[in-house]
């Protein structure tokens, strides 16, 4: 190590320094050897081999199984608060290159691949939404918030409040409770309203940052969306799993002659009608509260193609290994249907966004589905998560989105 440590020492097995050295951020309690030096739950603490190579420095979980999440790996950093601006403001000008100046609504932070591990920070317009998912993040968040506004308000951007969503189950693993609200700056008064105006792909959506799913709305396809609208111009449209109708809408927009926006949620339905009736849309859509598993086998029944052009974009069928297997069988089973729905010649978009799903075995589910289908599948386009999600080629569970193009042949 360059410099005398003040941290207390987590050493680390021989494989789970290869781990580390191979470059992933976390380091699990059974790859720790023994401690030296008392570090208390969302402390800081270095990782050393057995031998006294210097790993990286992370913050400690204790009740998690990711004990040590690392957050740098050189010795000379000092953990202040103009590490964590320059970390920011690193972020931040990421997302102004990678998104072209499209940054009015898309992901600031994304946890270890912003080197934040456990933070989500996603912007609504003015409002920025978080979500807190490890100690070390939640005891620092009062140094964190007020710089997220700093570095932003000093690009120009028009940021007026920070709204946590902290009401997720997976905190409890990191011994935090459960809680959502508006956080408090100094000084100043939040909004008096949750709910506000997106534009993307010019296309206006209202957000509801407290109750809609995750931090309010999903950007990670939104440039799969517009890959569907190139595609859309003329089309009969199907949209399974719609949510607020983000996808449908990028349809409609694109030219098709009509969409049918599909979800099992009625206020979800509710919702994309508003956004459609908002852009002036709804005289080509209909909307449709059913399950997709019960509609899609339906319309097969009625013996004709009524849509030429099918989405089907599923909520994550699993969030665990043990499950991969029956969300394998989920996934088959809802694009056989619709594929046995498209005539020849028809358009077919597909996505999972679970990273337990890798691609390579959605690959062969696809596969498997086409050939009990009788079809072939062209390819268009083989894409991902939008790259204000960045993918970190040495941490898989950044890489999740898996997303499809095809023509039916």
């Amino acid at each position: 190590m360059k410099a005398e440590r003040s941290y207390p020492k987590f050493i680390i097995t021989a494989k789970g320094t290869r781990w580390v050295e191979q470059g992933h951020p976390w380091i699990y309690e059974g790859e720790v050897l023994r401690e030296e030096g008392d570090c208390e739950n969302g402390a800081l603490a270095d990782a050393v081999s057995e031998k006294g190579k210097y790993l990286g420095t992370g913050f400690v979980s204790r009740q998690s199984k990711i004990r040590l999440r690392l957050i740098s790996r050189n010795a000379n950093d000092r953990f202040d608060e103009a590490f964590w601006q320059r970390r920011i403001q690193y972020a931040w000008d990421y997302r102004k290159t990678v998104m072209a100046g499209d940054i009015s609504c898309c992901r600031v932070i994304f946890g270890e691949a912003d080197g934040f591990p456990g933070l989500t920070v996603d912007r609504f317009s003015d409002i920025l939404v978080t979500q807190t998912l490890s100690m070390g993040m939640e005891k620092i968040k009062d140094i964190l918030f007020p710089l997220l506004i700093k570095v932003l308000r000093a690009d120009g951007q028009d940021i007026r409040g920070i709204y946590e969503r902290n009401d997720v189950a997976i905190r409890e693993l990191e011994g935090l409770a459960q809680n959502k609200g508006w956080y408090p700056l100094p000084g100043e008064t939040p909004p008096g309203s949750t709910v506000t105006e997106i534009c993307e792909n010019g296309i206006y959506y209202r957000v509801d940052v407290e109750n809609g799913q995750k931090t309010g709305f999903f950007l990670d396809q939104k440039y799969n969306r517009l890959a569907i609208a190139k595609l859309a111009k003329g089309k009969r449209v199907l949209d399974c799993f719609t949510h607020t109708g983000s996808f449908a809408l990028n349809a409609a927009m694109g030219g098709a002659e009509h969409v049918t926006a599909v979800d099992i949620s009625a206020s979800a339905i509710e919702m994309a009608k508003a956004n459609a009736q908002r852009n002036g849309l709804n005289d080509r859509m209909d909307f449709l509260v059913a399950d997709v598993f019960d509609l899609l086998p339906e319309l097969a029944s009625k013996g004709k193609a009524p849509y030429d052009f099918i989405i089907l974009d599923p909520p994550a069928f699993t969030k665990s290994r043990k499950t991969v297997g029956s969300a394998q069988r989920g996934y088959k089973e809802i694009n056989l249907r619709a594929l046995k729905l498209l005539p020849r010649g028809g358009y077919f978009a597909t996505a999972s966004c679970s990273h337990f799903m890798p691609s390579e075995l959605f690959v062969k589910m696809l596969r498997s589905a086409a050939l009990d289908a009788g079809v072939e599948l062209r390819q268009i386009e083989a894409r991902q998560q939008a790259p204000d999600h960045p993918i970190l080629w040495n941490v898989p569970e950044t890489d999740y989105l898996k997303f499809y193009l095809f023509q039916v042949v």
